[in-house]
């Protein structure tokens, strides 16, 4: 009988390449730990060691990273992203976050605010 083969002893890279990635785009958004945290649905202990590398995501919890750091998973896990990045200023892109968060009523609601300043520049 064939013996069998023993598993490797270094650690996977993988955890440390998901921790500097989401540090990058967090970084990138303007967003604190416990902001990603909170909206991801994690402890704020727990996404720290995520972002230094000491533990791996479950396959949910990368994509709601995903989501909420506005990232794919390609990104990531620090594979070249599928479409090139969108050149927004990271104040937009952090207004995008805050948006996405609200519920439709309040969403028409600013529309309905900024209504006349969209048309005014049409």
């Amino acid at each position: 009988m064939k013996a069998a083969t023993p598993l490797p002893t270094t650690p996977s890279p993988l955890p440390s390449v998901i921790g500097c990635a989401a540090r990058a785009a967090r970084t990138r958004l303007g967003l604190t730990q416990a902001e990603v945290a909170r909206h991801v649905g994690i402890a704020h202990a727990v996404y720290s060691r995520l972002e230094r590398g000491k533990m791996q995501p479950s396959v949910s919890t990368l994509h709601r990273l995903c989501e909420v750091l506005d990232a794919s998973p390609n990104e990531l896990m620090g594979h070249s992203p599928a479409l090139p990045p969108e050149e927004d200023p990271p104040a937009r892109r952090r207004l995008f976050f805050y948006v996405r968060q609200l519920d439709d009523a309040r969403v028409r609601a600013i529309l309905e605010l900024i209504s006349p300043s969209v048309k005014a520049h049409e």
